[in-house]
């Protein structure tokens, strides 16, 4: 992981490492990841049930007229979360450098419980965390019907903003080539204490190829 360890984060050690691996919740190989979708699912909601539980789960708010998701609404509202809450909260999580992952999962989890499903893939050293939201359009035919499917991807920002929203474009692009979707947001969350919030807020929208992406930072 070398590069990717923040200033002041001690990295695991060889036996936190194989405690996990040699159960088989993660491998390494090629890359360290969680080992299947089980897993990946039961992990983040034990992670953030106390703070999914705090959080209000009314859908008419943030639905459209058509009952689609209405995610640039969705995303205006966990930046607002973000900066009541963020502080606090991830304090609270004892993995604090996946605090910012875990409140977004949170929050996602919160609003899908109501008839939504959430897909993860996590890039674990490289600072990213990928939600494919589905949401069903039809309430008799459910995931058998038509499905809204929307890509969220969480970049952790550990260079520059514009290098950090450069490689997200890139990633969120793919991702929405791989699961067929027009629809893509890309969140930049800075973890730097000294920044005011003026700095760290924004939405803006963003072109990938051919692709429309909007970015929220926080």
């Amino acid at each position: 992981m070398g590069d990717d360890i923040e200033p002041g984060f001690a990295p695991p050690s060889e036996d936190d490492q194989l405690y996990v691996q040699d159960p088989g919740l993660i491998r390494t190989r090629p890359q360290i990841e969680i080992t299947n979708l089980i897993y990946r699912e039961i992990i983040p909601r034990t992670l953030t049930w106390i703070v999914q539980t705090r959080i209000p789960q009314e859908t008419d708010w943030y639905l459209t007229p058509d009952k689609r998701l209405n995610l640039p609404k969705l995303l205006d509202a966990f930046q607002q979360f973000f900066r009541e809450n963020s502080e606090i909260r991830i304090e609270r999580f004892d993995y604090k450098e996946a605090g910012p992952q875990l409140l977004m999962q949170a929050f996602r989890q919160r609003i899908v419980n109501s008839g939504g499903r959430i897909d993860r893939e996590y890039g674990l050293g490289r600072r990213r965390t990928d939600f494919l939201v589905q949401w069903p359009l039809d309430a008799d035919q459910g995931f058998h019907g038509p499905v809204q499917r929307a890509v969220i991807e969480l970049k952790i920002l550990r260079r520059s903003l514009k290098a950090t929203i450069e490689e997200g474009l890139v990633q969120t692009a793919d991702y929405m080539d791989r699961s067929g979707t027009a629809e893509g947001y890309l969140v930049v969350s800075g973890r730097t204490p000294d920044t005011p919030w003026e700095k760290k807020l924004f939405v803006r929208q963003e072109r990938q190829g051919e692709r429309r992406i909007g970015v929220w930072g926080m």
